[in-house]
Formats: structure tokens, C-alpha cells, sequence
């Protein structure tokens, strides 16, 4: 594995990879995989890349700066996953949202300016900055799709199916032509009648998904996206699929709400 380069630390030198099942999402890129809507955007990416120390997956963070991929809102995220134990089906929806990760000596910290989050990791010589990489025209810096929902079986450890998640083409603006695929902070739930239900993308709906082949079989509207679980019951002879649409708070593209909103299924 890539070592650590900055002075008085000491890395692993290895880290456990799976042979099964296979990765969800992109390990590695290259300037070369910078990405935007327009000549200009991907250019821009393409120099932001190139600025960064980049070797993969395991490479630390760095005081000039790291890629850090799929960055740490990337991969499989702390939204949970649902689990279909007829056919030992697990359900993931990831992201794909590189980001660069920079450490600041502590006596400069108080003193740094860029954008970003900053973490102070009180202790230690360094504090951290990170923020994704997103061009000009907001949108991330690599090719959609920036979000997926994914059936891994799990006997065989393959990939039964992925497909694209939600939209992105009215993400901090309109990008028509846009492939889908969206950022997706919230989880999916799996019913025993073969379905996935999930929210969570920056554009507002819920969908449900066919669990054995991934086909989109229903999708509503919602007042604020859905950046929450769905939870499900039942009452009188009915089910019901309930969602929490309030938007979040760290995503300023989405507009804010406060609404549980309720469905019935046949």
C-alpha cells in the first residue's frame, strides 16, 4: 500500500482486499478520468486532479493535498443497507464522489481560508481540510453515475444487478442531457413481496424496484428530497411505505422541508 508521507507517521503497509464480492464502485482515476458537462469543466477537473497525490483506494492523506476515492461520502455509505433472505439478495445504493483531502500544520489551521470542511483532530501536529470535487457548473468531477443501487448475492458473491440511481440534472442548476445517476444520502428497505423501495436522491422521489432484476416498477414525487430510510407497516389489511422528506441541511442545492409522507400499497 501507499505510504505516508508526512513526517513522524507510519502506514500500514498492507490492507485486507476481498476477492468477493467485487468492488461497488470506481477504486482509482486518473486525470485522464476528470469529467465535466462542458470542455471547460472537464479541463478544470482535469488540473484539480493532477495537483493531488493519487494512488489509489489506501493512499493517506497528505499536507499538499490527496484524491481521495470514491471519496467520503463515497462507496457504501452510512445509510444502511436492506436484506432479502429468500434470495440472500443485500441491497446498496453508493456513491461516487471524489474528493481532495488536505492536512494543515497546526499553527497554520486558524489561519486557512479555503473551502471547505475542516476537522481540527485535536492531539495531533495536523488538522484536515476536505472538500468534493465539483466543477464549475457544481456538478462532481467524474463521469455519472455519481449513484447507484446495487443486488449483491451473496452466496455467490457476484453482482446480481446495478443500475443508475435517481437524477442529477437539476443539481445546482439545469443540465439537460445529463446521465442519470444520482448522490444518495439515505438507505433502501426490502419487502418480502420483491421490492426495494428507496429515497434518498437529490432529486426529490421515492422509487420501488423489481428485487431480482432491478426494473423500476413505481416512483413519486416528493415535497423536499427524502434523505432518510423509508420505514414500512402494516394497519387494516394494508401496507404502507412512510418517508421523511426534509431535504439536508448540508446539501444547499436542496430545498428544505418537514414532511412525513405516507403510501399505500396494493
Amino acid at each position: 500500500m501507499p505510504q505516508s508521507d508526512v513526517p513522524g507517521e507510519v502506514s500500514s503497509p498492507t490492507q485486507p482486499i476481498p476477492s468477493a464480492p467485487p468492488a461497488l464502485t470506481v477504486q482509482h482515476l486518473t486525470a485522464e478520468d476528470a469529467w465535466g458537462p462542458t470542455p471547460a469543466d472537464r479541463d478544470f477537473c482535469r488540473a484539480e486532479f493532477a495537483k493531488l497525490r493519487n494512488q489509489g483506494i489506501f493512499t493517506p492523506p497528505s499536507v499538499p493535498g490527496t484524491l481521495a476515492v470514491p471519496g467520503q461520502l463515497g462507496g457504501m455509505t452510512w445509510s444502511g443497507y436492506a436484506f432479502d433472505p429468500a434470495q440472500n439478495l443485500l441491497f446498496v445504493n453508493t456513491n461516487n464522489l471524489p474528493a481532495r483531502v488536505r492536512l494543515i500544520p497546526r499553527n497554520k489551521v486558524a489561519t486557512d481560508k479555503e473551502d471547505g470542511e475542516y476537522g481540527g483532530q485535536r492531539g495531533t501536529p495536523y488538522g484536515m481540510l476536505r472538500r468534493f470535487l465539483q466543477s464549475p457548473s457544481d456538478l462532481p468531477c467524474i463521469a455519472p453515475p455519481w449513484g447507484t443501487l446495487t443486488a449483491v448475492d451473496m452466496t455467490a458473491g457476484t453482482i446480481r444487478w446495478q443500475i443508475p440511481l435517481g437524477s442529477m440534472e437539476n443539481f445546482g442548476g439545469t443540465h439537460k442531457g445529463i446521465a442519470p445517476g444520482s448522490i444518495a444520502l439515505g438507505g433502501p428497505i426490502a419487502t418480502a413481496g420483491g421490492l426495494v423501495l428507496i429515497a434518498g436522491t437529490t432529486d426529490p422521489h421515492i422509487r420501488a424496484f423489481d428485487s431480482s432484476t432491478g426494473k423500476l416498477l413505481w416512483e413519486a414525487e416528493l415535497p423536499a428530497a427524502g434523505n432518510a430510510t423509508p420505514m414500512t407497516y402494516q394497519s387494516g389489511g394494508k401496507q404502507y411505505v412512510v418517508i421523511a422528506a426534509g431535504g439536508h441541511q448540508r446539501i444547499p442545492e436542496e430545498a428544505l422541508g418537514d414532511a412525513l409522507v405516507a403510501f399505500s400499497l396494493p
